[in-house]
């Protein structure tokens, strides 16, 4: 298979290239960083980049929280980009597109955003949607694995940083290895519509980082623990994906938090 990682110099992307090229898969990353670079806001620049590779499969990882351009409408070029190339695209969505308000959310949920970035990513399945209705959108949850955004933050907290785990603020986060390799099984099976793609466990942050604490030999005690729902209305609380379906058609096990954050 002939792969185009958008994003590939990321946390995820990364990953994905490299369990990838294990697999014996012709596989090509862009970025910004990458020796091949990408902008994804610029459309041109898309179709020139996908029609040179010619991939079989683009698989979209590349996002910007803090950017509308990159997360919603750069995934409209790499969409467009892909259909002008004839190529399958599984796009990695997120849970931000749901509220909290309706959890858990199975992969027939209408997303109901209540950030700008979860609104960047539902504009964006709605736009590939319209552009490659075979696509494949595979909704992830938080990314835990080693050097994550939360294990940096918890090591932070427990060394006296400011912030603060919240009790209320539930996910089931998916380790990266475990969804790299759920996202390689799905372009290459090629399957289309709405995949959820998170870990067996639902659990809050706070326990989320308890659990890193215990592991790595951290004082849990020195780390604020709080409510965001005190933080006023209009939080992102209890967002659970229900990923069974999903994972009944995966040969790849999308484990729970209290099993790979124990190893």
């Amino acid at each position: 298979m002939r792969l185009l990682v958008t994003g590939g110099t990321g946390y995820l992307g990364a990953e994905l290239v490299t369990q990838a090229s294990v697999a014996g898969h012709h596989v090509v990353a862009v970025s910004r960083r990458s020796a091949r670079r990408l902008d994804i806001t610029d459309s041109e620049r898309c179709h020139a980049v996908v029609r040179e590779v010619a991939p079989d499969v683009v698989i979209h990882t590349a996002y910007d929280y803090r950017s509308w351009a990159v997360t919603a409408d750069g995934a409209v070029n790499v969409a467009l980009a892909a259909a002008d190339a004839g190529a399958h695209l599984v796009f990695v969505s997120s849970d931000a597109i749901f509220s909290g308000a309706d959890s858990p959310y199975d992969e027939q949920a209408h997303p109901d955003p209540v950030t700008r970035y979860g609104a960047a990513k539902a504009a964006a399945e709605t736009a590939i949607r319209a552009v490659l209705p075979t696509a494949t959108i595979a909704r992830s949850s938080l990314i835990l694995g080693p050097d994550s955004s939360m294990e940096r933050l918890v090591h932070a907290l427990a060394g006296g940083g400011d912030g603060m785990l919240f009790t209320d603020q539930i996910r089931c986060p998916v380790h990266r290895d475990d969804l790299a390799a759920a996202l390689l099984e799905l372009a290459g099976e090629r399957l289309p519509g709405v995949f959820h793609c998170g870990g067996a466990d639902a659990i809050s942050r706070a326990d989320m980082g308890r659990l890193i604490a215990k592991r790595d030999g951290l004082d849990f005690e020195r780390i604020r623990i709080g409510s965001r729902a005190d933080l006023g209305p209009g939080q992102q609380l209890d967002v659970r994906l229900d990923s069974r379906h999903t994972q009944e058609l995966l040969r790849s096990r999308l484990r729970g938090a209290q099993e790979f954050l124990a190893e």
